[in-house]
């Protein structure tokens, strides 16, 4: 099985907020949002393994912005660490005003925990991850750290 870079799997998408995602002060939900992160999480991890995956955890989400109706909303996601069978996807969700001359700003991060599973649902092993600049390699090695610290809380539960 031949590892495959991050950019072989990232995944953008992309959607308008409308009056159904936010409550009655124009808010976007939280959750519209997690909802967004986690399907585009989910179409990465299965890039990389080409298998069903299926959510197992979800990581360090912060909200850096409030995401009003009209916001175009941007979710961008890629891995960042794999293990046997598991894939950490950082998701990365990007606001903009449609209305203001202004960059898109970051108002959300977090990060999705997936386990890639064969036709019986059994866990499967995914490819390595080729890291090609110095960035996916520092988020390659916090992803490790994650991924050690779980199996360590884990066997002292």
């Amino acid at each position: 099985m031949e590892a495959k870079t991050v950019e072989e799997s990232k995944i953008i998408m992309g959607s308008l907020m409308q009056p159904e995602h936010a409550n009655i002060a124009g808010n976007v939900h939280g959750g519209e949002i997690m909802k967004m992160m986690d399907n585009a999480s989910g179409i990465a991890a299965m890039r990389h393994s080409r298998t069903n995956v299926v959510t197992a955890r979800v990581d360090e989400l912060e909200f850096h912005l409030p995401i009003h109706i009209g916001n175009y909303v941007k979710c961008i996601s890629q891995v960042t660490f794999v293990g046997h069978s598991s894939i950490e996807v950082l998701a990365t969700v990007v606001v903009e005003d449609l209305k203001v001359d202004e960059p898109p700003k970051v108002a959300l991060t977090g990060y999705f925990t997936f386990v890639a599973l064969d036709s019986q649902g059994k866990p499967v092993a995914v490819p390595g991850l080729k890291l090609m600049s110095e960035n996916e390699k520092r988020l390659y090695e916090e992803g490790r750290k994650r991924y050690l610290n779980r199996k360590e809380s884990r066997k002292n539960s």
